[in-house]
């Protein structure tokens, strides 16, 4: 697994995140993120897992604490806001590399095996809810 790194690519033009061809997936439990994460990585590399003070440091731009300043404009700021609420609650995030749709129900196979609290694949154009 690798360490999280925010890089400009995972960028907007507006500034916010928004990792094109990867799937973003928060799990209320941390022991099922882990799970999840060892099933795909014999199937995927780059697989990252973000713990809640990573969520809420790299991607919310917040100490945990503090109330959100982001952009409300556009469904990326809408679910990075979904995102620091779920981080504030103790969940954990996998950011999983999905470069085409069959990856993603692959991906999706393992997932569903545990409960996850939400998730998003990012397109070049749109973010879709994976379910």
């Amino acid at each position: 697994m690798k360490h999280f790194e925010l890089t400009k690519k995972m960028l907007s033009m507006g500034g916010v995140f928004y990792p094109t061809g990867y799937a973003f997936i928060m799990f209320p439990d941390a022991e099922d993120a882990k799970q999840v994460a060892h099933e795909l990585e014999a199937g995927s590399d780059g697989i990252m897992l973000l713990t809640p003070e990573e969520i809420l440091e790299e991607i919310g731009k917040v100490d945990g604490h503090s109330e959100v300043n982001l952009p409300r404009v556009g469904t990326e700021g809408a679910t990075v806001h979904k995102y620091v609420d779920l981080a504030r609650e103790g969940h954990h995030a996998l950011m999983i590399p999905a470069p085409s749709r069959e990856a993603t129900e692959r991906t999706m196979q393992i997932v569903r095996k545990v409960p996850f609290s939400y998730a998003q694949k990012y397109h070049s154009l749109a973010i879709e809810d994976l379910e």
